[in-house]
């Protein structure tokens, strides 16, 4: 695995404020530079990094595995143990969101993606954790040279 920088930029589109206090409804975005490790072997293709105070999950570590038009994100670490979230392009996937209160259910549904560079990789995906919150979001992941 060769060392990296990563760009990653999260998007939340929500129909209800992600911030109550902002009568505007402004998107919530998060953007942030951080080193990973990247290898690409036999068409699957591997990226993973460390989790930041910025993201919200300082000390978990994610593991992307990309194979064809499929992701695979893996996150691990303190609270999460283990959460898993797969992004195939109209396919819903479910899961267990893993937190240090319990787990909660987690349905993903992939509208796009664009993996086929796997250094400008591109998500677009609905998340519900039932019974908690709903969301639209936007993922965007850049290998900087």
């Amino acid at each position: 695995m060769k060392d990296i920088m990563l760009k990653i930029t999260g998007k939340t589109l929500s129909a209800f404020p992600v911030n109550p206090d902002d009568p505007n409804n402004e998107n919530s975005t998060i953007e942030f530079l951080t080193p990973g490790k990247f290898s690409s072997r036999g068409g699957i293709t591997r990226i993973s990094y460390d989790e930041t105070e910025l993201s919200g999950m300082d000390g978990c570590k994610t593991q992307i595995t990309i194979s064809g038009d499929k992701l695979k994100m893996k996150r691990s670490g303190i609270g999460l143990e283990d959460t898993c979230m797969e992004f195939e392009k109209g396919k819903r996937f479910e899961s267990q969101y893993r937190t240090p209160f319990g787990d909660i259910s987690m349905e993903l549904l992939t509208n796009s993606i664009s993996c086929e560079d796997p250094e400008k990789i591109s998500i677009d995906y609905s998340l519900s954790l039932k019974g908690i919150v709903e969301s639209h979001n936007q993922l965007e992941i850049e290998v900087l040279q």
